[in-house]
């Protein structure tokens, strides 16, 4: 770790510090530090800006509960800018958006790398803005009960697939479930940084008493299948066909009498 005297501040003593997801990677803003700011940023375990504008200091999320929980700063090879990474509260952006870094100025489609986040916003524009011949506006358009019904069976499609012990196969249906279950959150409002969360949460947890774990676990059990019997009574009939279209092809793998049966569906 370097020592805070090592930081080059400009002529008007503060420093660039751009400001990235934890969770997701993604860049949500550039601000500016000074020395102070810094300095209750670490001890805050938050961050805290020096504003140009109203040349005070501030703390993102004082007004608008937007906290940005500080994971770890570094400085750069020349000690004069910062990246700071964080686990967020809410927006990083004024307008409400995810990251201040939302007007797309240019796109290479050839070298575009493939994100789950960009996945996620594609998603979202097929629901905010239907296309025709679109299986995912489609399925926005159906709902639900819809939603839920193919997520029941891409993940029986995974289980069926894992049991026969074909890799391919196993992959091709993981991602279809992948697919679908990204459709469910964004139905439901549940961002990939919702599911981040939980899983670091989860982490923390792994770390406790085996049999804390094992009562978890148990209370976990109990709550899945709670659920699966809640399902029938909240969605009715759909719900009813989808939990036994489960238990009738768990039927077969097990016994070994019969075959998955492939859903052709056009994307």
């Amino acid at each position: 770790m370097i020592d805070m005297e090592k930081l080059k501040f400009d002529e008007k003593g503060l420093i660039p510090a751009i400001v990235v997801d934890g969770t997701s990677g993604q860049v949500l803003t550039l601000a500016y530090m000074n020395r102070e700011s810094l300095a209750i940023s670490i001890r805050e375990e938050r961050t805290c800006f020096w504003s140009r504008s109203r040349q005070e200091l501030w703390r993102k999320g004082e007004t608008s509960g937007a906290v940005q929980h500080i994971i770890d700063v570094t400085a750069d090879c020349d000690c004069d800018a910062l990246v700071i990474r964080v686990n967020k509260e809410g927006p990083a952006c004024h307008t409400g958006a995810e990251s201040c870094f939302h007007n797309l100025l240019f796109e290479s489609r050839e070298n575009a790398a493939f994100s789950l986040q960009g996945l996620m916003e594609l998603l979202q524009g097929r629901k905010d803005q239907p296309q025709e011949g679109s299986y995912t506006s489609y399925l926005f358009d159906k709902g639900l009960d819809k939603i839920l019904k193919k997520v029941g069976e891409e993940a029986t499609e995974v289980i069926i697939a894992g049991k026969a012990e074909d890799k391919k196969e196993t992959v091709y249906e993981i991602a279809d479930l992948a697919y679908h279950v990204m459709v469910l959150m964004l139905q439901l409002g549940i961002s990939l940084e919702d599911v981040g969360r939980e899983l670091a949460s989860r982490h923390v947890i792994d770390k406790r008493s085996s049999r804390k774990d094992d009562l978890r676990q148990g209370r976990a059990k109990t709550s899945v299948s709670r659920r699966k019997r809640n399902a029938v009574f909240l969605y009715g009939d759909p719900a009813r066909h989808w939990l036994e279209s489960i238990r009738r092809k768990s039927d077969r793998m097990v016994s070994g009498l019969g075959e998955a049966m492939e859903y052709q569906v056009e994307r």
